[in-house]
């Protein structure tokens, strides 16, 4: 089903992006990203420097200016997803969907001029740290503390599987500021690289995403200044992350469609050059059948992801609605690439073919951003309310 989302500038944007990819984003770059656990950052300011990320960055700070309209992101997933590439657009999504939107809606003056523009060009990579080894979904049962000092924070504590945690410059980090769990007792603060105490150098060996950082970050008397805290002002940390749920939530399902995108085509490509009993194994009806059904399921995921892209350019996407399209997405596409997998065969089980990679990294998109049972308890209060 053709897609009427898109206008001439986001196609000529999507060959922007093929041609990145095609030079940058070799199989052998691939391979040493995997062996590296990283992305490198030759390759981050590559990206920066065609414009493939700092597009959430405001245009007077060197970057796009496209933090509402999400399709120029979401040209960017469909092409790094397409291409096999699922640790490049994690990178690059941690990046322009997590770390940039913080500063742009949320900092102060001050803030936005000495970060953006280093992260519309790649040279300051961020990264956002609210999970702890104890507390996921529930916020409020964080540890890490923000004691008020003069002219500043300690900051004592840990954090876990934060994205891109070890190869960031920055970390828009949550913290306990107040007595409690009220949401005025936490706070964002932004730690740095090289702040004496933080340790964020241990990476964790992953199920998938081989090729993109995943760190434990420790803090022990991390003194963080006044100027870093998020906003200028103590206690909006809760309401600051809620606002930016929903495009974290939407970046997700819109990953997830182009995953199951791919998925198809992939299967699809396979099916028609693969034989067996001297037939294709596109010409059995079972294999048939099974495409006719992934390609409807892929039209739809878009048809839904694309609604909820307008939504977002226009300010009306609620944290209900983005909750609904990250687990209803990440749920097709665990499916779609079941299958797709199954009609690989064997191939579909070693990593050299892209669709056990991306079997493998579309397992965390049911888990992170929130989990799937945690959106369908979000939706569920908003029909019969909470007791």
């Amino acid at each position: 089903m053709e897609r009427e989302i898109y206008d001439e500038d986001h196609e000529a944007f999507r060959d922007v992006v093929k041609e990145f990819l095609k030079r940058f984003a070799t199989e052998e770059k691939r391979k040493q990203w995997e062996a590296d656990g990283e992305i490198d950052r030759a390759t981050m300011l590559a990206a920066g420097e065609a414009g493939i990320i700092g597009l959430s960055v405001p245009e007077e700070f060197g970057g796009a200016g496209m933090l509402q309209d999400y399709r120029f992101r979401s040209i960017v997933l469909e092409e790094t997803i397409g291409a096999g590439q699922g640790s490049l657009a994690g990178a690059f999504g941690i990046q322009d969907d997590l770390a940039v939107p913080y500063i742009v809606h949320m900092g102060t003056q001050e803030q936005k001029e000495k970060w953006l523009p280093g992260m519309a060009t790649g040279e300051i990579l961020g990264a956002l740290a609210m999970t702890e080894p104890g507390a996921g979904s529930d916020l409020r049962g964080i540890k890490t503390t923000a004691k008020k000092v003069d002219g500043g924070y300690l900051v004592n504590g840990a954090k876990t599987f934060i994205s891109s945690g070890k190869t960031a410059d920055m970390v828009v980090t949550f913290v306990k500021t107040g007595e409690g769990n009220r949401p005025d007792a936490f706070s964002l603060l932004i730690l740095e690289d090289g702040m004496e105490g933080f340790d964020h150098s241990k990476k964790l060996e992953k199920m998938g995403f081989h090729g993109w950082d995943t760190a434990e970050l420790s803090f022990t008397d991390v003194f963080v200044p006044e100027a870093n805290l998020i906003g200028g002002k103590e206690g909006l940390g809760f309401i600051q992350l809620m606002m930016n749920l929903p495009l974290e939530r939407l970046s997700i399902g819109v990953a997830a469609a182009a995953a199951g995108e791919a998925a198809f085509a992939w299967t699809r490509d396979y099916v028609l050059s693969r034989e067996a009993f001297g037939e294709r194994i596109a010409d059995f009806q079972n294999t048939r059948f099974l495409l006719a059904d992934m390609a409807t399921t892929v039209d739809v995921m878009w048809t839904y992801n694309d609604r909820a892209m307008m939504l977002y350019k226009d300010k009306k996407l609620t944290a209900e609605e983005a909750a609904k399209v990250k687990f209803w997405s990440t749920d097709r596409e665990a499916e779609l690439l079941d299958i797709g997998v199954q009609l690989h065969g064997g191939y579909g089980y070693i990593t050299e073919y892209p669709i056990a990679r991306a079997y493998l990294d579309a397992r965390v998109h049911r888990i992170y951003g929130g989990t799937n049972e945690i959106m369908r308890d979000i939706v569920s209060r908003q029909i019969v309310g909470k007791r």
